[in-house]
């Protein structure tokens, strides 16, 4: 029996390893065509993750990676670098020339072009519906929006996102910022890029965190998850056994870690 084009596969996981994460869902994305969603709390590994096209000397300080035994990641989407860096027992993840650490919250929309027809298959469109999606998740603060190809409070950025789109079908990772020590951004050197609103902020001038505006870690999580019944779909919980079983399949798989030796 065909399912109706709006449920969603909703895959709740805690301190699932980064690496682990972007290859799952790189074969949710390939290798299979359901709708997915994918909220990991937090991550055990400290990495620097890297959009596919990025080169490490443009953005990591390889020396100080290589010198704290630090994995750098090349992920199989776009977007910008972000250090995964774990402390206690959280984690924290922040997409597009930040760092994370393990006080991040990671959130993963895999969809079908069918499954929401009125946002055409291209970066732009996507980002913009986004924002919406996760609006609700928000609802305690009226600061929240999309500032360019960020999610801000006010003017600063607790959230980035990354995206890889496929013909009829698009995935989109967003991290969202509960916490991070500033001292992990010595992993990460200063974009040669950078979003016009930042106006050459440093680090922990351009960023906030969710900590900081948010009454509860967990109420954030539901509020995650309870956006997609909010935006009309139907979510059905599955196991992550289930959705490991797609990493065996055939596909193109390009999340790698990157030799710093090299």
């Amino acid at each position: 029996k065909r399912r109706p084009m709006n449920v969603v596969k909703l895959l709740r996981v805690n301190r699932l390893p980064i690496l682990q994460q972007l290859r799952l869902e790189e074969a949710l994305l390939r290798a299979d065509q359901g709708n997915w969603c994918v909220i990991n709390d937090g991550t055990p590994d400290t990495s620097v993750v890297m959009g596919i096209s990025g080169k490490v000397s443009s953005l990591v300080n390889a020396k100080e990676a290589k010198r704290d035994n630090i994995p750098v990641i090349k992920r199989f989407s776009g977007g910008g670098t972000v250090c995964c860096v774990c402390y206690g027992d959280r984690l924290t993840l922040v997409f597009v020339k930040v760092v994370v650490d393990q006080d991040t919250i990671f959130a993963t929309l895999i969809l079908n072009s069918a499954a929401v027809p009125s946002v055409p298959c291209f970066p732009g469109h996507i980002m913009d519906w986004s924002e919406t999606f996760y609006k609700h998740a928000f609802r305690e603060t009226a600061e929240y929006a999309l500032r360019e190809n960020d999610y801000v409070l006010g003017e600063r950025k607790f959230g980035g996102n990354a995206q890889s789109i496929t013909k009829n079908r698009w995935l989109h990772h967003t991290s969202f910022l509960w916490d991070f020590p500033e001292k992990n951004m010595a992993y990460l050197k200063h974009p040669p890029k950078a979003p016009k609103y930042r106006q050459g902020r440093a680090h922990g001038e351009f960023l906030t965190t969710l900590k900081q505006h948010l009454d509860s870690r967990e109420n954030f999580l539901q509020g995650l998850e309870d956006c997609l019944e909010v935006s009309g779909f139907v979510p059905h919980k599955v196991e992550l056994k289930d959705a490991q079983q797609l990493l065996s399949y055939e596909y193109l798989k390009s999340t790698k870690l990157v030799d710093l030796e090299e």
